[in-house]
């Protein structure tokens, strides 16, 4: 099986694996798929919103790392148990207006929200590639 091969908890760049076999594993084992395409997104609030439309977030998400972060965690946290997540963040800008540092913000949001559903014992992958 796919996943055996990753770290339950982890941020990684999506390299080998195709998006269409995450998402198969990800229902193969009950856990959550969420896909977010940034190829129109040039910039962190551009970012911040196609995360929110593509993930569902709730009409007042803030549009912030905060924000993001939340959502991830302590909103999905509080809406019952949950069996795991696969994410993948495909064509993150690199551009001068989400630059490295951006992105690397906008990851550590992510290896956070990893880290929160490892101390859960929930497993959390989250997947990138880069435009």
């Amino acid at each position: 099986m796919l996943m055996q091969t990753v770290r339950p908890n982890i941020v990684q760049a999506i390299r080998a694996f195709r998006v269409d076999d995450l998402m198969s594993a990800a229902q193969d084992l009950g856990h959550h798929f969420l896909y977010a395409n940034l190829a129109e997104a040039s910039s962190k609030p551009e970012v911040l919103e196609s995360i929110a439309k593509a993930f569902l977030f709730p009409a007042h998400f803030g549009k912030n790392l905060d924000a993001l972060y939340d959502c991830m965690t302590d909103l999905v946290n509080k809406s019952g148990a949950q069996a795991g997540f696969v994410l993948v963040l495909e064509q993150l800008p690199d551009n001068a207006k989400f630059d490295r540092e951006a992105r690397e913000q906008l990851l550590d949001v992510f290896r956070d929200a990893s880290d929160y559903w490892g101390e859960r014992k929930i497993p959390f992958r989250c997947f990138y590639s880069f435009q």
